[in-house]
Parts: structure tokens; C-alpha cells; sequence
């Protein structure tokens, strides 16, 4: 599958994402957080255009489609936690840096610019921002990057069905650990916590 099988009128909704800052820029602007249906659903990124609603994962699906219209592969990387929900990043290679792109509920889990030399970089960029609303510091480890290319026999941008075989996917590989011992985690801050709810929809 390649990317014209999408019909004239997604691609020219995908013209206009020419840059990372843009396709992160449409996804805080034109798509609703998908908080109805958040981990009910697994829309493609076709239907994630017609719906104009996307959670974390189809947010991810979203911008790596966006991602392989610009000519970067379309990498997936999976971030896992404790005693709350995965999150999942879209992202991209430039000058040898790495960045990504993200839906999120949570204002500090987003965009991130390509200034990250190594992937554990780019990931401990997110540790301090992510947390559950017990104030806990929950990110424990993240996965391999993705290249969905390998589901393109399965149509995943332009399904008309759910896509849950990606999401199972990223569960069943492996992680890598980002703590190396047993640490004593302090709570998040006050302003931090209050800062990563700004828009946050309940």
C-alpha cells in the first residue's frame, strides 16, 4: 500500500502538514482528544480524518502516516508505565536527531523537536511529565521503533476498519528498562501536575 491510496481530498489535507510542527499543530487544533471512546477504539488514520477525534494511539497512527507523505518512515515507539495507561509516540529522524510527535491528555506528552541524539534521550524527555493523577512519576520503559511499513499489506492508513493489530503489536515486543536499580521516586510537583492538565478533557 502505498500513500495515493488515499483519496484527492485527504492528501491535500496531508499538503498542508508539510513540517512536524504542523502535523503536531493539527493534532492539538483540528482533532478532538478522543476521551469518549479513548482505548474503545483503534481508528486508522483515514478514519481518524473523518471523525476529526483522535486519542493517543490513533493520534500516533495519524502522524506517522503524515510523517511517510513528507518522505520520513512511519516509526512507532511505544512508551510503558505502572499504575497507569501507555503512551505512544510518532517519530522522526532529522540531522541524525530524533523527535515525535503525540496526542496526548497530558500537555507536557506532545511534540518534542528533533534535538535528541539517542532514542533513551528522546524518552527521558517525557520521564518528569509523566504521571498519573496520584502525582506518581510512571514511566518505566519503551520499545523498539516500529516501522509500520510492515503492516501495509493490512492497509493500516486507509482502513475502514479498526486497526487494533498495531496496538497489540507494540505489547507483545520487547522493552528496554530506563531505571537500571530500584529508585525512590519523589512525587511531581505541584505547578508541574497543575501545568500538565491545562486543556485537559475529563
Amino acid at each position: 500500500m502505498c500513500p495515493n491510496s488515499f483519496t484527492p481530498t485527504e492528501r491535500a489535507v496531508f499538503r498542508r502538514l508539510n513540517t512536524p510542527a504542523k502535523i503536531q499543530t493539527f493534532l492539538d487544533r483540528d482533532l478532538a482528544y478522543n476521551k469518549e471512546h479513548g482505548g474503545e477504539t483503534c481508528l486508522s488514520p483515514r478514519l481518524v480524518l473523518r471523525h476529526r477525534t483522535a486519542h493517543c494511539m490513533e493520534g500516533a497512527l495519524f502522524a506517522a502516516a503524515a510523517l511517510r507523505m513528507l518522505g520520513h518512515p512511519p516509526l512507532l515507539l511505544d512508551l510503558e508505565a505502572v499504575r497507569d495507561d501507555d503512551h505512544v509516540l510518532a517519530i522522526f529522524r532529522e540531522h541524525r536527531h530524533w523527535g515525535a510527535i503525540a496526542q496526548s491528555n497530558y500537555s507536557g506528552l506532545r511534540y518534542r523537536e528533533p534535538v535528541y541524539r539517542t532514542l533513551r534521550e528522546l524518552v527521558m524527555s517525557y520521564f518528569e511529565h509523566y504521571y498519573n493523577l496520584r502525582k506518581e512519576k510512571t514511566l518505566r520503559r519503551y520499545s523498539r521503533p516500529v516501522n509500520l511499513i510492515r503492516f501495509d499489506d493490512r492497509h493500516w492508513m486507509t482502513s475502514e476498519e479498526e486497526v487494533w493489530f498495531i496496538p497489540e503489536y507494540l505489547t507483545e515486543i520487547a522493552h528496554t528498562s530506563l531505571l537500571r536499580a530500584p529508585i525512590s521516586l519523589g512525587y511531581v510537583d505541584d505547578r508541574l501536575f497543575a501545568a500538565g492538565l491545562v486543556g485537559r478533557a475529563v
